[in-house]
């Protein structure tokens, strides 16, 4: 049995290992951050464009300082367009550097850090293609959910949930929608815009900057798979070790029955002469007496003449076991062989039949024996 726990132990040793590489791997891609910034990094290519009122006619400003390490804009609004706006873009690029539709169904919210030079209102939107309505390169007719957010001098930390954005109104009744037809999808996305609001500063040039610029979202399929993984992984595991357990204790119990069959009255051994009468009488008389259920040290002594004394000396020098521990021996071996020989003989019989009164005293001493009941006993030897 200690080769099968040994081999259990590293088992299982293995397969925490294993678990944990598969745990970490499913979790760092359910749980998904991708960084926009620094720009050359990044596994979402993307390049600024400038965006402003200039075709309605307007004055408005927009300017880019920097869009490799950060996002560094300046924009400005100024009176006369009717709807006056200045704005930069973030163009989503594939991997040849051309404008792209990407698919970011897999995220969930967008969060920067972000500081203005005077206090803000701004917009960030979002172009998503719409099949139905779209243009190829006319952004006016994609769906633009929008979500606004303030910023002042100091460093403070936005995240913009992509799956509550809200559609403009103007947008919906501009290509007839009806108003409740607000919905969008982030699977075929064009390009994300930071804008000015109608309440951005007038006439008044305001610098910003982004930092930290991350996508967030969850790929709940890894962490089905991890949990279908650990299931397969352990149960498989579990079903291997109650296997092996099962074979490793009938082979064990087939060599201790073998080990121990010298011990025991039944097996009518040729025994060679002992030298001390004595001795030899104690053995006999416990191989021939073991099965009565009265018998005990003080019976022992007054059938064969003995002393306590010598009797306990006796079995403790030739046999390693007192008196007490070398008659359950002799039973409980007796009973073993009666296990496997009888089928049709239930366990109570047994217990009675090698000189136990009490059921249950004989199961315990049994388990003690065997690592096992004498039921379980049964079934690993049939």
């Amino acid at each position: 049995m200690l080769d099968f726990y040994k081999k259990a132990f590293t088992g299982v040793i293995a397969l925490l290992l294993l678990s944990a590489l598969i745990g970490y791997f499913c979790v760092e891609r359910t749980f998904l951050h991708l960084d926009l910034l620094p720009s050359e990094h990044s596994e979402l290519p993307w390049q600024t464009a400038i965006e402003t009122d200039a075709n309605q006619p307007g004055n408005s400003v927009a300017i880019v300082n920097d869009a490799r390490y950060s996002l560094d804009f300046e924009l400005t609004i100024a009176a006369g367009a009717q709807h006056p706006s200045a704005a930069v873009a973030l163009s989503l690029l594939d991997e040849a550097g051309k404008t792209t539709l990407a698919d970011l169904s897999s995220y969930t919210s967008l969060s920067f850090s972000i500081k203005c030079s005077t206090a803000n209102v701004l917009t960030l939107i979002v172009f998503t293609l719409d099949e139905k309505i779209s243009q190829p390169n006319d952004f006016l007719t994609y769906r633009s959910p929008s979500a606004f957010f303030s910023c002042d001098q100091n460093w403070s930390q936005v995240e913009v949930d992509l799956t509550h954005l809200a559609m403009p109104q103007w947008w919906l009744e501009m290509f007839h929608q009806k108003l409740s037809m607000n919905e969008y999808h982030l699977d075929k996305v064009a390009k994300f815009q930071f804008a000015t609001s109608s309440q951005s500063p007038m006439g008044v040039k305001s610098r910003i900057q982004v930092g930290q610029l991350i996508l967030h979202g969850t790929n709940w399929s890894y962490l089905y798979f991890l949990i279908v993984s650990l299931f397969v992984l352990w149960c498989g595991y579990g079903l291997w070790f109650f296997k092996q357990h099962a074979a490793a204790l009938t082979s064990d119990l087939k060599n201790k029955i073998l080990r121990e069959r010298p011990l025991v009255a039944y097996r009518q051994l040729n025994m060679e002469p002992q030298r001390d009468k004595d001795q030899d009488a104690i053995l006999r008389y416990m191989a021939t007496a073991y099965a009565n259920p009265e018998l005990n040290l003080d019976s022992v002594v007054a059938e064969i003449g003995v002393s306590r004394t010598k009797i306990n000396d006796v079995l403790k020098a030739e046999l390693g076991f007192t008196f007490t521990g070398y008659l359950n021996k002799i039973r409980l071996t007796e009973a073993a062989r009666l296990l496997t020989e009888k089928d049709e003989a239930n366990i109570a019989e047994i217990a009675y039949s090698v000189g136990y009164k009490n059921v249950s005293y004989f199961n315990k001493l049994f388990k003690e024996e065997y690592n096992c009941t004498p039921k379980a006993f049964k079934c690993y030897l049939q």
